[in-house]
């Protein structure tokens, strides 16, 4: 690896005029990108950029004495050998050019929310959204490792196919990935240890064209009076998008008796109200209509996890919120990388304080139908 000055690029790609200025043993080849000119919206994002860091940082100060968080610790017992210190490069990249967030505003929210997220994070199989130029260039959706992942802070694993996957144990597998343009983390409803144990569901409940957000409040709520009502307690949070999620902890269940569950949910619903609620996924059908998605319960399927940024417009987070303060909610982004910290340095409790301790196991699919 050398340093060169240069005096820029040709449009064939070729550098003008390039001087040798020495050898470079302090940096990995991985980690040199082609430098890009700044558009005008992106120079101005900088400028304008929030002090996200500092007013996130504040907030999380008032909660660090909360009463009630959800248990799991800061980081897993497992630290592998050879981890290497999280090293970033471009800080000021924009990720959100509208709301003017930037790669190290991105890490700065993690830190301090780490406390909260770690719960439903740690050790789950992970699937990533990727923007390595932010919401305004390329994403792509990645569910194994390759190249541009730093291996070294990561938990990964081979599954069944032969394929290496990856979780995160500690907050620097997760600056790690921020490093690496990951906007969306997406995970499993299982551990990296215990692939073939569900042990949450998850019923997206997914809005079509023309529902009102309090059709889709009522929604959620349907489905936690159903399975409060064969004694099992569920929890909710904003998707960041348009949606819904209702999340059911469990002891543990294989994937066929999981989905089964779950699709039985949905299509009770279905056929008790048809004109709300459909539980096919083809979009024609969707139209003013919800669609409870419940097909998320299987091995290899993901949903957004819990306070992780979206890759959208306003750099929304997938929020937890009580049952009590949903019907207060106002949409499924309400909440945003730039104003969840103060949202969480008003509460006295996290909302999800309970999700860790509950021991329930599923019914028999008769008892559902029997209902």
């Amino acid at each position: 690896m050398i340093e060169a000055h240069l005096r820029g690029w040709t449009a064939d790609g070729i550098v003008r005029q390039a001087a040798f200025k020495g050898v470079r043993e302090d940096k990995p080849p991985r980690e040199v990108v082609r430098e890009m000119p700044i558009t005008t919206e992106t120079d101005a994002a900088r400028r304008t950029a929030p002090k996200v860091a500092a007013e996130t940082a504040k907030a999380m100060t008032r909660t660090s004495k909360t009463k009630g968080r959800a248990s799991a610790g800061k980081s897993s017992p497992r630290r592998q050998e050879g981890r290497k210190e999280v090293r970033f490069t471009h800080p000021d990249r924009v990720y959100w050019p509208d709301a003017g967030v930037t790669k190290q505003d991105l890490a700065d929210y993690y830190r301090s929310i780490w406390d909260w997220m770690a719960p439903h994070l740690i050790s789950r199989p992970l699937a990533l959204v990727r923007c390595p130029d932010g919401t305004s260039g390329q994403c792509f959706f990645q569910k194994h490792a390759s190249a541009g992942l730093s291996e070294e802070n990561l938990h990964t694993a081979i599954d069944r196919k032969g394929r290496q996957i990856i979780a995160v144990e500690d907050l620097d597998g997760l600056l790690s990935l921020v490093q690496a343009g990951v906007l969306e983390l997406h995970v499993r409803g299982s551990t990296i240890d215990h692939l073939d144990v569900c042990d949450r569901i998850v019923f997206d409940i997914d809005p079509g064209d023309g529902v009102a957000w309090a059709e889709v409040v009522a929604a959620a709520r349907d489905v936690r009076e159903r399975l409060a009502a064969i004694d099992l307690q569920s929890f909710v949070k904003l998707s960041g998008g348009k949606g819904l999620h209702v999340v059911l902890p469990i002891d543990g269940a294989d994937w066929d008796t999981t989905k089964n569950f779950a699709q039985a949910v949905a299509l009770a619903m279905t056929a008790d109200d048809p004109k709300r609620y459909v539980a096919k996924i083809t979009k024609s059908l969707r139209k003013g209509k919800i669609f409870v998605d419940y097909l998320r319960n299987s091995l290899e399927q993901t949903s957004v996890a819990a306070y992780s940024t979206r890759a959208r417009e306003g750099a929304p987070v997938s929020a937890p919120v009580t049952w009590e303060e949903l019907p207060r909610t106002k949409g499924g982004n309400q909440y945003t990388l730039l104003n969840l910290g103060k949202r969480l340095g008003g509460l006295k409790q996290d909302p999800w304080k309970e999700i860790g301790r509950v021991k329930q196991k599923l019914p028999d699919l008769r008892t559902l139908q029997n209902r």
